[in-house]
């Protein structure tokens, strides 16, 4: 099989059996970056945990201290005077029943909703429909709450929601590679923290089994666990 010029330099700076630094795996991603976008950067957790087990599931969200890059649609389903609080936070779009109805047609063109709790009646219906997308609101995440301003202001600013898969496996999007080394570093770092912190007591064993860094064209390099320890 012809290997690219692409991944044939990729291969050619990253050694598979050695184990980078966070600052290491970014300066090569970076380097190696060919194309004429900006790519995000991708990590992957492999946790040694159940998923089918439900104290065992890892949840959460994270603030990152320097955002996506994103830019992240954001619908705000809520009554009367809320909607025009969420909008002035700098939300996409906010509303009840037309919102509800554009839903029901199979409209669903945000990248997060956000639910007031008195309008979780309504909206919990179209589970169907919002579930299958990943875009349900759920306490858990911070995307029902009666501080529907707050949690789009937390949105915009670089709050994103993870869950490990049926694999054991925790992927999220950590930025863009336009971003400063560092500022990449750092995102890493934060996301990586509230993994570590949210280990179930249920786990047995090796906990974090394994940390990949990615770019949405490269390869993954594999993370030391030094620097896991480190933070």
């Amino acid at each position: 099989m012809k290997i690219s010029k692409r991944v044939k330099t990729f291969t050619e700076k990253v050694n598979k059996d050695k184990e980078y630094s966070l600052s290491e795996a970014v300066k090569i991603l970076k380097d190696s970056s060919k194309v004429k976008f900006d790519e995000t950067l991708d990590c992957a957790i492999k946790l040694g945990v159940d998923p089918r087990h439900a104290d065992q599931m890892v949840r959460g969200t994270v603030s990152l201290p320097h955002g996506t890059g994103k830019t992240v649609r954001v619908l705000v389903v809520t009554k009367g005077p809320k909607a025009q609080e969420a909008l002035d936070a700098g939300a996409d779009f906010a509303g009840f029943e037309e919102y509800l109805e554009k839903i029901k047609g199979g409209w669903a063109d945000v990248d997060v909703v956000i639910a007031s709790p008195d309008a979780m009646g309504e909206l919990g219906k179209l589970g169907k429909i919002l579930g299958p997308k990943g875009l349900m609101p759920n306490p858990k995440s911070g995307t029902v709450t009666p501080d529907v301003a707050k949690a789009v202001r937390e949105v915009k600013a670089g709050k994103i929601e993870f869950r490990v898969e049926k694999a054991g496996i925790v992927h999220t999007a950590l930025g863009k590679l336009s971003f400063d080394n560092e500022k990449l570093v750092e995102n890493a770092q934060a996301f990586l923290n509230t993994i570590i912190k949210m280990k179930p007591s249920s786990a047995k064993g090796q906990y974090v089994k394994s940390v990949f860094l990615s770019s949405t064209m490269g390869p993954g390099v594999k993370i030391t666990k030094d620097e896991l320890l480190a933070h």
